[in-house]
């Protein structure tokens, strides 16, 4: 074999998700970035290309140590795209010092202090009779069912996020990639 064939198939079992001899599943590639299950969750979202928004955000509330502790935590994590549906002007405006308490409160809301792959999830949505509710760190609770083969949370305010990419496991627990930002309760 080759060299670039051994990259090539190497690239492919990442991104399949591929089980290896001794049992390990690679982790998906987020944004065309290699996820690296012994990194924690700050690491491994710093080299998300899709994630620099929400990295800037974990910054700026101060999060970056909790989330680089032990854990273990489940973070739904919006990308950047994600961010975009929230005006500039919104978003600017939680990024500021003054409003570092509500941001914190809307990080946190992505958060959960456990690790929870989807596996377990759709367990619990298949036991809690199509859905069940999950409180966040931040409070939130999180309506969670299935829609075809997705999860879905639903937020206190009707906002539906879709697990876009499931699994990414962490050192400190696990990241499911969703496309859209959960807010408190208004």
């Amino acid at each position: 074999m080759t060299i670039k064939t051994l990259t090539t198939a190497a690239a492919l079992a990442v991104t399949a998700g591929m089980v290896f001899a001794d049992g390990h599943v690679a982790n998906p590639m987020v944004g065309g970035a290699e996820m690296m299950a012994e990194m924690n969750i700050i690491e491994n979202a710093v080299n998300s290309p899709i994630h620099t928004t929400l990295v800037a955000a974990v910054t700026q509330a101060g999060l970056v140590d909790t989330l680089s502790g032990s854990g273990p935590f489940t973070v739904f994590a919006p990308t950047d795209e994600a961010f975009g549906m929230i005006t500039d002007e919104t978003l600017g405006a939680l990024m500021m010092d003054d409003n570092k308490a509500q941001l914190t409160q809307i990080l946190t809301c992505h958060v959960v202090g456990a690790e929870v792959f989807s596996e377990a999830l759709a367990g619990m949505i298949s036991d809690g009779g199509g859905a069940f509710a999950v409180e966040t760190l931040g409070g939130c609770m999180l309506n969670v069912e299935m829609d075809g083969d997705s999860i879905t949370l639903t937020d206190e305010n009707g906002r539906v996020a879709t697990v876009t990419i499931a699994d990414v496991d962490q050192s400190n627990g696990v990241i499911h990639v969703i496309d859209r930002v959960i807010l408190p309760q208004q």
